[in-house]
């Protein structure tokens, strides 16, 4: 048996939140195929479990050993609870009804509705229900004293920590200090420090509202690994034993606020579709006028008779100003002119389509999230479809489905500091992954990220979405996490002078439809 195995298998388990005795690591790492009787027995455990015990995997052993013999009928791998490489959406252009292959090979699916015939559109404005939530516009009070940093951040312990406390024995850390030497103890706390000891260990400085506690992570821990996924200013749950003198707590497990793994999206009462798009950049010299116009004309077709909504997560229009010699590429140079001009564009859709948007960092709002809904004088530009937008970030209930929508702009923070396999621009849903974890869109305070203080904070999920929506890296990314849709819907702007200067090549022309009814989705191409 390979050493490293039994290390492995420890530290996947601990990613998906699961302790595990001696015994059943003992029993995957002398299976055959160890990885897929890992699967089979996280396919059976209940879901109410957190320990996996030898009993829950003694079947999974034994149906691994049957297939690799070839006497069962079972597949020699499976996938895992959270891969949705064979449930990817196929990928097809506006311009047919059949869907082409997605990029994984899978076989495409039409969508329902899809033929060449039928009776036009079928939106019933009578039969929707569209409830939103976590709205901030007109509700700031910030100044920017300190008084309101500690308020934001309190509250966001408060409403994290509260997830967290069922599952340890959580001390306050003066009380900590006050325990006798060696005894089992658990914090939930703020991440106020993470450096590495000079003998490669991890030291974690925890906060809560009495005071902050030093945490050690020891290097050949399989929780180890799970440092590399922390950002300051997130909350956290860790329990161990304390050092002779109380001083420390070396951690045994380490927990994230996370989605629950029973979490069940809900669904529509009936067969009815939302497009979910982002980051038009109307008034950049690279937007896709074309491919607008073709989405566009698509939605009128009897292939798109069940789009009765149509959900923006920011960046209408380019901005101005918003990185240095933007001007220099820019199809139009005044900003309200750029309003005026998206606004012409959504008079193309159909005026029975639900709209509903919020701000991104390169729309004429604050730049520091929470990002209130735009002013008067924009709406009184934007009067097409009597389009509705909310703040950023914004949970918006349609018929039944809870849509998180974020723009995104702490993805890249989160892709920057944690490692390429969990987070890259090539997959940003993973990214959003660890968002969801964290069950924070925009963690890390202090750093690109601008993050204004508030009386409450209004980036923690309080309530797990059925879909998490953003853009603002301007590249295509879905799956599904614990059952959450998370997608990154791409852009409507070629590449631009900067963005290859930054080496961004874009997934534009793209438009994600989703059946609200199933949850399943279809990803359309324009260009």
């Amino acid at each position: 048996m390979p050493l490293e195995t039994p290390a492995r298998i420890v530290s996947e388990l601990a990613s998906r939140g699961y302790n595990a005795e001696r015994e059943a690591i003992t029993l995957l790492a002398d299976a055959a195929d160890p990885d897929a009787a890992l699967e089979r027995a996280l396919e059976t455990v209940p879901d109410d479990a957190l320990v996996l015990t030898a009993e829950h995997v003694e079947d999974s052993v034994d149906g691994s050993t049957r297939a690799d013999r070839g006497d069962s009928t079972t597949p020699d791998t499976q996938t895992a609870p959270n891969d949705t490489r064979d449930r990817d959406p196929p990928v097809s252009t506006g311009n047919h009804a059949t869907p082409s292959s997605d990029s994984t090979g899978a076989t495409p699916v039409e969508t329902e509705g899809s033929t060449s015939g039928g009776a036009g559109r079928s939106a019933d404005p009578e039969q929707r229900e569209i409830e939103v939530h976590n709205d901030m516009t007109g509700q700031s009070t910030g100044t920017g004293e300190y008084s309101d940093f500690v308020s934001v951040f309190r509250d966001r312990y408060e409403k994290l920590s509260k997830q967290l406390r069922g599952r340890v024995n959580h001390r306050p850390t003066d009380a900590l200090e006050r325990m006798s030497g060696g005894e089992e103890a658990a914090i939930v706390g703020m991440v106020s420090d993470i450096r590495s000891t000079a003998s490669g260990h991890w030291l974690i400085e925890l906060e809560d509202t009495n005071g902050t506690f030093p945490c050690l992570v020891m290097k050949d821990r399989a929780i180890a690994d799970l440092v590399q996924e922390l950002l300051y200013d997130e909350v956290i749950a860790v329990d161990g034993t304390l050092a002779d003198d109380s001083g420390i707590l070396f951690v045994d497990s380490l927990y994230f606020p996370d989605i629950p793994r029973t979490h069940e999206p809900s669904t529509a009462d009936r067969h009815v579709q939302a497009a979910l798009i982002s980051d038009v950049h109307v008034g950049s010299q690279e937007f896709m006028a074309d491919a607008w116009h073709r989405f566009a004309d698509w939605l009128h077709t009897p292939e798109a008779e069940h789009v009765e909504y149509l959900m923006i997560a920011g960046d209408m229009v380019e901005g101005v100003g918003v990185y240095p010699d933007q001007d220099e590429e820019l199809d139009v140079v005044d900003i309200y002119e750029q309003y005026e001009r998206f606004s012409e564009y959504l008079k193309e859709v159909p005026g029975d389509i639900e709209i509903r948007m919020i701000p991104g960092n390169h729309d004429a709002v604050r730049l520091a999230e929470p990002q209130p809904a735009f002013d008067e004088e924009l709406r009184s530009i934007m009067t097409a479809h009597d389009a509705q937008v909310h703040s950023n970030p914004s949970l918006v209930t349609i018929e039944g489905v809870t849509v998180l929508m974020y723009h995104g702009v702490s993805l890249d923070e989160v892709i920057a500091e944690l490692p390429d396999d969990k987070a890259s621009y090539d997959e940003p849903h993973k990214a959003m992954y660890q968002l969801l974890k964290k069950r924070h869109v925009a963690p890390q305070y202090g750093g690109h990220t601008r993050l204004a203080p508030e009386d409450r904070d209004y980036l923690v999920m309080e309530e797990v979405p059925d879909v998490f929506h953003t853009g603002h890296v301007h590249k295509l990314g879905w799956g599904k996490y614990h059952n959450v849709l998370a997608l990154n819907s791409g852009c409507w702007q070629a590449q631009t002078d900067f963005q290859k200067s930054v080496n961004i090549d874009p997934d534009a022309g793209f438009a994600p439809i989703l059946d609200l009814d199933t949850l399943d989705m279809t990803v359309r191409k324009f260009v």
